[in-house]
């Protein structure tokens, strides 16, 4: 069979979303008006991008350049390919612990190789259709390694937001500590006053392109505070002449010119290793991206298509390692002031890319002189955001299982790595799902009829049997109870509020048929519908019970009185002769 072949036959079995970016959809009635408004938003989001792109990039541990070009490539890609009409795509603070740690262990040949893989799985969870379940992982979760994540940031800024003399930083979360403890005398009041401004400007600069009061106010506004921050710090330090480490002392400057096509320097016997971070930046890139999607369809009352999007953030981080650049994924802050710009479609994406490519082409030189130190003043501050601290707080208000998923996943992401903060807290969320599952599942006798002769047991099932449930069967299923001398010779078993059952319960029902067969006694299902219903019949049972599959309880009863006749019947012929 040949490839084509092999992947049609898998299309009629394996249902796989259709490849229609939204673009094709937001220009059919574009016009000028729109356009106007594209333009102008996405000319703001690029001088907001600008700052975050370097800043990503060198705490992430790649030369600056490298963030630029992935808010440029990946940006523009992103918009043109993703789901969502105002998304804009790029380099995230969600990912520089990832991949600084992908660096620091493997190499940078092997980041852009797990960024190639993660944009491959990308590509197939949206192909295959699994971006509405994205949303299925817990908030505890998403929010304990978000805070987590956030911590670890602004922990990596330290560094140069104190001005230290740290070679290079390690990779986790202890070694940074006492690297930072170690290198404290080493403190430079000059890059730390740098950056105490440049944080007190980013946190109080007028925010909202709405803004009411006088018209400087609203001039300002629309300054990004970040930018105002680089223009400020980089005249202060050239100016002044301030001992402080700068682009241009640490990189020697950002490249003024087009970003170049080139493969990868990778081996193969890494591939192994990278499995795991391949997965890790294929789900946060999924995560981060549909949240971010999630915000803006809220603010701007639109709906945005998962599947479609993940594909497009595939094909961008399948496309831009070959270009220098690093993951990417959607950004909310980039997006919000998108949409507070006025974006009304995908081509504000574009522009903001397009801005960016012009902003390197033209002023890379000047970016020399940008401080660090005002640069980690940026990354505390979005670190800050970042996290949503306020939920610490509500701890004590929320249920034992989320408190114990969120603080779980939080402390393994700040002291081991996101994979492992994942996982375990999808285990822990598995283990107190399963728990209430199993404390909301019910199997409790049901009063018959004053009238309906001896011999006749009813039970009532409610909730789900699964696997962590079926325990609650052991009471009926007792083989005491069916060999005892007084057990009942027909047991009623109402389906009618069971909303799920599974291959475990199954099977210990077909057992406990079998054994009443063995005694010559009956079993009778009542009122079994939908998921309960459809597993009785694919597995045989409803067919072997035959009339015992009853619509509802008043069939079973009367059912009951005709089997104790039959039974009644078969006891009197099988009795031997005297």
């Amino acid at each position: 069979m040949s490839i084509t072949s092999f992947v049609k036959e898998a299309a009629k079995h394996v249902p796989m979303a259709k490849f229609r970016p939204i673009t094709v959809d937001a220009l059919k009635n574009y016009n000028t008006r729109m356009l106007t408004r594209d333009i102008s938003a996405g000319l703001t989001v690029g001088m907001v991008a600008l700052p975050l792109a370097m800043a990503f990039g060198i705490a992430s541990g790649v030369p600056p350049e490298a963030g630029i070009y992935t808010a440029i490539i990946a940006g523009f890609l992103i918009s043109l390919l993703g789901g969502c009409r105002v998304q804009i795509g790029g380099p995230a603070g969600a990912f520089i612990v990832i991949i600084y740690g992908i660096i620091a262990n493997y190499g940078l040949g092997s980041l852009l190789l797990a960024t190639i893989g993660s944009g491959v799985l990308l590509f197939l969870m949206g192909l295959l259709k699994l971006g509405n379940f994205i949303r299925f992982i817990p908030v505890s979760i998403v929010i304990g390694f978000t805070n987590g994540i956030a911590v670890l940031i602004g922990l990596s800024q330290v560094k140069d937001f104190l001005g230290l003399s740290i070679e290079k930083m390690p990779a986790d979360f202890f070694s940074q500590i006492n690297t930072l403890s170690e290198h404290i005398g080493t403190f430079n009041p000059y890059a730390f006053g740098v950056a105490l401004v440049s944080l007190l400007i980013v946190k109080f600069w007028p925010k909202g392109y709405a803004m009411g009061g006088a018209n400087w106010k609203k001039w300002l506004a629309h300054v990004p505070g970040t930018v105002v921050v680089l223009v400020l710090s980089t005249v202060i330090v050239t100016t002044f002449q301030l001992p402080v480490e700068t682009i241009g002392s640490k990189f020697g400057g950002i490249p003024q010119n087009l970003p170049e096509f080139a493969i990868p320097d990778f081996t193969w016997g890494d591939f192994r290793n990278l499995i795991g971070p391949m997965l890790t930046l294929a789900l946060l890139g999924a995560i981060e991206s549909l949240l971010c999607a999630r915000v803006a369809d809220a603010m701007t009352d639109d709906r945005h298509d998962p599947n479609q999007e993940l594909m497009g953030q595939g094909v961008a981080n399948f496309v831009v390692p070959f270009f220098g650049g690093i993951p990417a994924t959607g950004t909310i802050a980039r997006t919000v002031t998108n949409i507070k710009s006025g974006a009304a479609s995908p081509v504000a994406g574009l522009v903001h890319a397009v801005t960016l490519l012009i902003v390197i082409l033209a002023a890379a030189p000047l970016a020399s002189n940008i401080p660090l130190a005002a640069l980690a003043a940026i990354l505390v501050f979005v670190a800050w955001n970042m996290g949503n601290w306020a939920e610490f707080k509500r701890l004590s208000k929320m249920t034992m299982s989320y408190k114990v998923t969120l603080v779980t996943t939080f402390l393994l992401t700040v002291i081991f790595d996101l994979t492992v903060a994942v996982e375990v807290g999808l285990l822990v969320s598995c283990i107190f799902f399963i728990y209430r599952m199993n404390t909301l599942t019910r199997v409790v006798p049901q009063t018959l009829p004053f009238d309906m002769p001896a011999g006749v047991e009813s039970w009532k099932l409610t909730g789900a049997l699964f696997f962590g449930s079926v325990s609650k069967l052991e009471t009926v299923t007792d083989p005491k109870r069916i060999t005892a001398r007084d057990a009942s010779k027909i047991v009623i078993l109402d389906f009618s509020d069971l909303l799920n059952i599974d291959n475990s319960a199954m099977d210990i029902l077909q057992v406990f048929q079998r054994a009443l067969k063995r005694r010559n006694h009956e079993l009778i299902i009542a009122g079994a519908s939908g998921h309960p219903l459809r597993q009785l019949n694919r597995t045989g049972i409803s067919q072997s019970l035959g009339p015992n599959m009853v619509p509802d309880m008043l069939f079973a009863e009367k059912r009951a009185r005709d089997l104790l006749v039959e039974i009644e019947r078969r006891e009197t012929c099988n009795k031997p002769e005297i």
